[in-house]
């Protein structure tokens, strides 16, 4: 395929993906978000993302790419300049912004919900897990890492793609549109123990998580079932991601 090059710095699509990685507010004027990968592109291919614009470092093949994306040549050197990873993977990549929202039909019953997740790598683990357990309806709760950021879509190997994903400023402006689901919130002062709690599931329900360093505001007890994930006394908490895996797994086996 043919691929235009370019050497410099100042060149406005270097400053344009440069944009993409730092800005949340420029990803949503723009209207697209950065990727990073061979692998994480040959995945949004798959899936039907709606790819822009591609960059690939000299020596990388350039895979068949869909008619109307532009592709870039660059050095080495301009990559490792505009990547927001530490450890480029020789290909940067825009995706459009989907208009994401969230179902209301009973096929997409089930929600995943983070309220204030911080922490770029879990998200996107989180969102692996819950296209693995077939939670595919996902809401975040600001203040929060974007689903769009970078680091994120890395992070969740390409699931990212697949999954219906909507940021809100509040939780009650989540539940005040989605009133219709039985909430589980996930506590380290849960009252009702995972095994229990997964027994009171009577239709449609989200699974509710916190922020890494504080978890759940203590009004969440007093939201629907508040859950506790039982472990031993000699760790204060289990990771976000690994809880997040552990409760999508009870409540999805049943």
């Amino acid at each position: 395929m043919n691929a235009e090059t370019i050497t410099s710095r100042q060149n406005p699509l270097m400053t344009h993906l440069r944009k993409l990685a730092s800005s949340r507010s420029y990803r949503k004027k723009s209207g697209e978000y950065l990727c990073d990968g061979t692998k994480l592109l040959a995945e949004a291919l798959k899936w039907g993302a709606e790819v822009k614009t591609a960059v690939f470092s000299e020596g990388v093949d350039i895979p068949p790419l869909p008619d109307g994306v532009r592709a870039v040549r660059v050095s080495e050197e301009l990559m490792r300049a505009v990547s927001p990873m530490e450890t480029p993977q020789g290909a940067l990549f825009t995706v459009a912004l989907p208009e994401v929202q969230l179902p209301e039909t009973l096929s997409g019953k089930h929600y995943l919900v983070l309220d204030g997740v911080q922490d770029p790598g879990n998200v996107g683990t989180i969102l692996r897990t819950a296209l693995g357990f077939g939670l595919k309806n996902i809401a975040i709760i600001r203040p929060a890492v974007d689903s769009d950021d970078p680091r994120v879509v890395r992070a969740s190997m390409g699931a990212a793609f697949s999954l219906n994903v909507r940021h809100f400023d509040s939780f009650d402006q989540y539940r005040a549109q989605y009133p219709l689901r039985r909430l589980f919130p996930f506590m380290l002062t849960g009252a009702v123990p995972l095994d229990e709690a997964v027994q009171k599931v009577d239709g449609p329900f989200s699974l509710v998580f916190g922020n890494e360093a504080s978890g759940l505001p203590d009004a969440f007890a007093q939201m629907g079932v508040s859950t506790l994930i039982p472990h031993s006394h000699q760790i204060d908490s289990l990771n976000l991601a690994i809880a997040a895996g552990i409760g999508m797994y009870a409540f999805t086996r049943r």
